[in-house]
């Protein structure tokens, strides 16, 4: 990049300076409270680790911010490791709270409807 499109001046660091990026990596959720979810990743996650969490709850999707309360293998799946981890939502927006409730909410409510069987009125003997 030429530097005359730069809006301002890059100095050169001496020494090393060190930093980290945010990669979003595909992960299943288990299962999910307001508070919380267990997920399954093929990489483990460090306990009490912070990371941002993108969750896709029907027609909204939200980030959250989440704690690593616990991580450990699940399964071997096709060859690879599969990790089971907790997270603990920490101090999700209001938002995001809302939309997590109205989700894990609905999911109860589609857990506990009835089946609906088809079947027909027969005419009274």
């Amino acid at each position: 990049m030429n530097d005359e499109k730069r809006d301002t001046e890059r100095i050169p660091i001496p020494g090393q300076v060190t930093g980290e990026v945010t990669v979003f990596e595909p992960m299943t959720i288990l299962d999910m409270s307001e508070r919380g979810a267990q997920i399954e990743t093929t990489f483990a996650l460090h306990l009490d680790s912070l990371h941002d969490f993108r969750l896709s709850l029907g027609t909204r999707s939200v980030v959250v911010k989440g704690r690593i309360v616990h991580c450990q293998i699940g399964e071997l799946a096709q060859g690879a490791v599969l990790y089971r981890t907790g997270v603990e939502f920490v101090e999700p927006s209001d938002h995001a709270r809302a939309a997590i409730r109205e989700f894990v909410e609905a999911q109860k409510d589609a857990r506990t409807m009835p089946a609906i069987v088809d079947a027909e009125i027969a005419d009274e003997l």
